[in-house]
């Protein structure tokens, strides 16, 4: 009678051979698998790309909806008011200013001089 844990050199080579029978198949598997996933990785890849050359392709072509286009016609109606103000508020500080340098210490009574009214810009409603 043979012993339990020793196999005869028959056994040991049919055993080999089923192992690498096995082998073969988990790497055919293995290799099915990788193609698989190369294959994805290139869909995805191609797919980024296209993204990419879309978004570059949007950002290159300005796309302004009517919403931006008034609100950049009231960022530049604001603009032309504060341009106005900011000129007749130098004209006031002038004005103050020669006055400071042209008048005696002790104020006496005279009428101002007439100048145009200063016609301000209605502001625009938001």
């Amino acid at each position: 009678m043979p012993k339990k844990g020793v196999m005869s050199n028959k056994e040991v080579q049919i055993a080999l051979i089923e192992n690498f029978v096995n082998l073969q198949k988990v790497l055919t598997n293995l290799t099915i698998k990788f193609d698989a996933l190369s294959d994805n990785l290139n869909r995805l890849l191609q797919i980024f790309e296209i993204s990419a050359k879309s978004f570059i392709k949007k950002n290159e072509e300005p796309s302004w909806g009517r919403e931006d286009k008034e609100l950049l016609n009231k960022i530049d109606t604001m603009l032309e008011q504060n341009k106005t103000i900011a000129k007749g508020l130098t004209l006031m500080e002038e004005k103050i200013r020669h006055k400071a340098l042209t008048e005696p210490s002790i104020p006496s009574i005279r009428p101002m001089p007439r100048q145009e009214p200063f016609k301000a810009k209605p502001l625009p409603r938001i």
